[in-house]
């Protein structure tokens, strides 16, 4: 699998200076922990559920979470299993290529019981995905997942949720934070990635963001966001990739502020319909969401629905500009140091303290590719959603 591997080879030419690499469910766990992208969530119980995994790879979504928790009735549980398990079968037979599956449970038991009961289909599965994780809560998930590893011989991965109360209350925070990190520390060739569950966040104040407002204008969520960067996402090699929260709109009926993008761009790529599409559609807040997300050290989303998957890895590709400084910066000569003026003439590059963002670039380079120097946002989201 590919990002932007749905649309056409001679496209991806015109688009990208460097193409997205190929990667599959084996690659490196530092690869895929960056190439996750926009990971799309689906009920367990939907009776087409592998018909729609295939229909959404062939969108461009390369990783999905088929959740058993809060998606579902605690009464559809049981049913849920069963279809997963026919699903998954169902996928098997097809001898298809998906993308990166996972599954949200609600307890440690169902992991070593869903991939027994999986069979030879659980070659499909790339792991589980944590609720509320604590250290207390999580260490018995990541024991199990640990244990059916073993039992299956399938390679399985752990992404744990953070969006207890005690994560978001001041005076737990700092505590349950350090917890989280030696549990997450101990299994660290199995974690993944952390992921954010800010509607629950919300939920212990009784809110809910705006579609014209992101997370980071709400000041309690994004204080344990950037908490959660402070302590878990550190680029010391002693931090995990922490992805982006849940945008929660599809569409907007009413809005009070002015729609949030701007027109030139839209218009040098004679794309205004595009503009009206994405406004009316809620994406407007998305697109700002998703770039203050990048600017606050988080790779990657949780979504809800298709539409949210192209905005994600649209931005998420690098600019011809941030490709080029990360190179001179991470040129060997110069390994002691200094300052140089970026190859646009236009920012200094310092070469020690840039360092570590210019490694993480190159990295998102590798995955979602490197963009032509007159290709921007506007060209990357045109080409994919014409596929």
């Amino acid at each position: 699998m590919r990002h932007f591997g749905h649309i056409a080879p001679e496209v991806r030419q015109r688009l990208f200076h460097q193409e997205p690499c190929e990667f599959t469910a084996d690659s490196s766990a530092r690869l895929l922990s960056a190439a996750l992208g926009a990971t799309l969530y689906s009920p367990a119980t939907r009776p087409r559920l592998a018909d729609d995994i295939v229909k959404q790879t062939g969108r461009g979504v390369v990783s999905m979470v088929l959740c058993l928790e809060d998606s579902i009735g605690d009464d559809d549980v049981a049913e849920g299993e069963e279809n997963l398990v026919r699903q998954f079968t169902d996928l098997a037979d097809r001898q298809v290529d998906p993308p990166l599956l996972f599954i949200r449970v609600r307890h440690p038991e169902q992991i070593p019981d869903l991939v027994r009961r999986l069979g030879p289909a659980v070659r499909l599965l790339s792991g589980f995905v944590l609720p509320k994780f604590t250290e207390e809560r999580g260490i018995p998930f990541l024991e199990a997942l640990s244990a059916a590893e073993v039992a299956s011989g399938q390679r399985l991965f752990a992404m744990p949720v953070l969006e207890s109360p005690e994560l978001l209350y001041r005076e737990t925070r700092v505590e349950t934070l350090e917890g989280i990190a030696r549990a997450v520390d101990k299994y660290r060739d199995r974690v993944l990635a952390l992921r954010l569950g800010v509607t629950d966040f919300c939920s212990s104040y009784g809110l809910r963001r705006a579609p014209d407002m992101t997370a980071w204008d709400v000041q309690i969520v994004a204080s344990v966001i950037a908490d959660v960067v402070n302590m878990l996402g550190r680029a010391d090699g002693t931090g995990f990739t922490v992805t982006g929260p849940v945008w929660e709109y599809f569409r907007v009926q009413e809005r009070m502020f002015k729609p949030q993008l701007r027109r030139s761009p839209f218009l040098e790529g004679q794309a205004e319909e595009l503009r009206e599409a994405l406004i009316e559609h809620a994406m407007d807040g998305l697109l700002r969401e998703i770039t203050l997300d990048q600017a606050n050290g988080l790779l990657g989303k949780t979504c809800i629905h298709p539409s949210h998957v192209l905005p994600v890895h649209a931005l998420s590709v690098v600019s011809h500009e941030e490709f080029s400084d990360a190179q001179d910066i991470l040129r060997p000569e110069r390994g002691g140091g200094g300052v140089l003026r970026s190859q646009y003439t236009n920012k200094m590059n310092e070469v020690k303290p840039h360092r570590a963002w210019a490694e993480r670039t190159l990295l998102r380079a590798e995955v979602f590719g490197v963009a032509n120097e007159d290709i921007g946002f506007v060209e990357l989201l045109a080409a994919g959603i014409s596929g």
